[in-house]
């Protein structure tokens, strides 16, 4: 059975596995679910159509599930779904989806998510993930996996961000980061292609020094989009591309820039 404390308030319809605990004071809706190995703090409110998987860490303050913060919305049942092993520190809030989008808010693994960071309606966040104190996503954008996001930054609605890019302190961010790019200031602008990520989670100094020419082509040789993009292709056909893994990263980075409907950062 699940450790509840006896001051908390959790529904009869919630769903809790038995290694979950709930700390002082804290309220669980009917329509929530947590997975095995999941600590609840205190003073936290677990509501909506909220699902969270498992050995995730919810520190005091939390609101998890609460409804979206958009004038559309109108009491429909969409859902937050988090997925296992993330860090959520205190006064975090987390809203369910829209039916304007997909109608599911979501969290992937292994997330280290900081105080007072707010993950609006419809966010789509992966994994591996650092996201500093008080960063603040608006609905509808996209964080791809093992980025690194400073803290007090706002993020405009409907902004994707790449793997592996980096968005310094207190950045203003109204268009799309790509991939593998260091990106501050307000607006922000392109700072320099990240590279430390990368290499401590094994890459190669061949696919370094790849990351390195796209970054080159996109930001320093004064290029359109469209002809970075032709350019960037090209990096395929070289012999460098045969090294493992290179021609992945080209991949990312020429489907990331197909979609750049807001434009990238310049």
């Amino acid at each position: 059975m699940a450790n509840i404390h006896p001051t908390a308030i959790v529904d009869a319809k919630a769903e809790l596995a038995d290694s979950v605990s709930v700390g002082a004071f804290t309220t669980i809706g009917p329509n929530v679910r947590i997975g095995e190995g999941t600590s609840i703090g205190a003073h936290c409110v677990i509501e909506g159509v909220t699902t969270i998987g498992r050995d995730n860490k919810i520190y005091q303050f939390a609101s998890v599930g609460a409804d979206p913060q958009d004038k559309k919305y109108k009491g429909e049942p969409t859902q937050l779904i988090i997925g296992d092993r993330n860090t959520i520190r205190e006064f975090t809030t987390f809203n369910t989806g829209t039916v304007q989008d997909k109608g599911v808010t979501q969290v992937g693994h292994d997330n280290w998510i900081m105080a007072y960071v707010h993950v609006a309606h419809d966010c789509v966040i992966g994994d591996h993930n650092v996201i500093a104190n008080s960063v603040q996503f608006a609905g509808h954008v996209t964080v791809g996996n093992f980025t690194l996001i400073g803290g007090i930054s706002g993020i405009h609605q409907f902004v994707r961000i790449g793997d592996f890019a980096m968005l310094g302190f207190q950045t203003r961010l109204s268009q799309d980061l790509p991939p593998f790019v260091v990106a501050a200031g307000n607006p922000a602008e392109a700072q320099n292609v990240h590279q430390e990520g990368p290499r401590r989670r094994g890459y190669s100094p061949e696919r370094l020094a790849n990351l390195k020419a796209m970054y080159k082509l996109l930001y320093r040789k004064g290029l359109t989009l469209a002809a970075s993009v032709d350019e960037i292709t090209a990096l395929k056909s070289a012999p460098e591309a045969l090294a493992e893994g290179v021609q992945g990263d080209i991949d990312k980075m020429l489907a990331f820039l197909a979609d750049a409907k807001r434009g990238i950062v310049r």
